[in-house]
């Protein structure tokens, strides 16, 4: 069903799902009014135009979105429980991951200051800042960040969720090593270009307080009860008993030595540039993070049961930690040549992701070398992103005008990545070859961290034209 239009190159635009049509059982298809195409199907009548727009001109439709429906006591949220598709009809959730969400939309909003300058720019950082510090002081554990909080009743069946000292709230344990990279890099890129002594004051601050708690607990992120979360793990007693091909031993060393870096660049305290050289000289974890990337895949069969579940595929949220991670292991190294050796590593990492043409990916790597592909990836990734957000049911497994390839450890299904307009929406820690979604349009995503991060990073970074260029 659906339908589709020829490209001058031979391929295909296909418009399906709800995202574009009532519809995928069309029955007739005409030239509309000023270049629009009319598309009648079973259950009513599309009409898809076609409008010229600056990227910028995205980005402003795309601020509006996000501030108008998707903050959620400043942080950066799903609307969920939408009926029928009608946006209207639906609420905030809280998630897991509220303070990775809300970490790179502060990072975007970092961006667009220090492009632009912005008013709102700036107040949208302090309301999402204090969000983000609040997740520290919300719980009784020192320099704990939680994974989130929310008024009281609404979530303690959960046994993740613990009660707040203050009678009106309860905050979520259990966070993750995403949560803990999401923190730094907004607050290395909030602390380096807004020069506002309050909030840098404040982000130089947070990074202290969570890598003194990872610092003073043996390189864990020590629960409520005393324990390590499941993911919060850097200590080379856990990173180094895993196999040298499970992507985790490389992730983390990766993410911590970018984090003890940033904690050293900022704070100016010895302890985690020592720290750091520790890790690498006496640990390992130089070799671990310079490991390439097509040497990492499945475990050994003799490997430990959670070494072969961490490495029985390509997990994508890792790239997501990678890249985040990069900022800070790059651009705050703690010497040139280490700085060289980083950036091998992150070109490496870049050249496997190559065929997911991944926005921000593609961005990222300008802040090591403006390459020209990336850079023409990456602009395609904004351009085609749909401006409808909505989590449709989406299927593209059914296509015949696409080359399917054999199943392998990274998940490609096809040849070529398709664009976002014809994907079900998804973030940064998706797979972009998933053909087919169900969410049936339940939720929609917020822009911040998902298309407005790229754009301003792309446009600090000057790799993306800003309006009237």
């Amino acid at each position: 069903g659906g339908a589709f239009r020829l490209r001058n190159n031979g391929k295909y635009d296909y418009y399906a799902s709800e995202r574009w049509l009532p519809s995928d059982d069309v029955i007739d298809i005409s030239a509309g009014p000023e270049g629009s195409v009319l598309i009648l199907t079973g259950k009513g009548l599309a009409k898809i135009c076609f409008i010229n727009m600056t990227l910028h001109d995205k980005a402003m439709m795309f601020e509006k979105q996000v501030r108008e429906r998707h903050i959620r006591h400043g942080f950066n949220s799903t609307l969920g429980n939408i009926e029928g598709g009608e946006i209207a009809s639906g609420s905030l959730e809280d998630s897991d991951n509220d303070g990775l969400w809300t970490s790179m939309y502060l990072a975007g909003q970092a961006f667009r200051h220090a492009v632009g300058g912005e008013e709102e720019a700036l107040e949208n950082i302090r309301n999402s800042l204090d969000a983000m510090e609040r997740l520290f002081n919300i719980n009784p554990v020192a320099g704990f960040p939680s994974r989130s909080f929310e008024r009281r009743g609404y979530k303690y069946d959960d046994k993740a969720w613990q009660r707040a000292e203050h009678p009106e709230w309860d905050w979520k344990s259990t966070t993750s090593s995403d949560e803990a990279i999401g923190h730094i890099f907004a607050y290395g890129i909030v602390a380096e270009l807004i020069n506002m002594p309050d909030i840098r004051g404040k982000a130089v601050m947070l990074i202290d307080t969570l890598m003194s708690h990872i610092l003073e607990n043996d390189y864990y992120l020590v629960d409520w009860n005393g324990e390590p979360t499941t993911w919060g793990r850097w200590n080379p007693a856990y990173v180094n008993s895993l196999p040298e091909v499970v992507g985790d031993r490389k992730l983390n060393s990766s993410n911590i030595i970018g984090m003890l870096q940033t904690a050293f660049h900022f704070t100016g305290k010895v302890k985690y540039r020592d720290a750091a050289f520790r890790l690498m000289t006496e640990h390992g974890y130089l070799e671990n993070l310079m490991r390439p990337m097509n040497f990492i895949g499945p475990a050994p069969a003799d490997a430990g049961e959670w070494s072969r579940m961490l490495s029985e595929e390509w997990n994508h949220s890792d790239d997501e930690m990678y890249f985040c991670g990069y900022w800070g292991l790059y651009r705050y190294a703690l010497n040139d040549t280490l700085k060289s050796r980083f950036r091998e590593a992150i070109l490496d990492h870049w050249q496997i992701e190559k065929p997911e043409k991944e926005g921000l990916w593609n961005i990222m790597i300008a802040m090591v070398e403006p390459l020209e592909p990336a850079i023409n990836d990456a602009v395609w990734f904004l351009k085609e992103y749909p401006l409808d957000l909505t989590d449709w049911s989406i299927i593209n497994s059914n296509r015949k005008d696409i080359e399917f390839i054999d199943s392998n450890f990274r998940n490609q299904t096809i040849r070529e990545v398709l664009p976002p307009d014809e994907l079900p929406v998804s973030r940064h820690n998706s797979n972009r070859f998933r053909l087919d979604g169900t969410g049936g349009g339940r939720s929609e995503y917020s822009a911040g961290d998902i298309w407005l991060l790229p754009y301003w990073m792309g446009r600090y970074l000057n790799v993306i034209s800003g309006p009237g260029s």
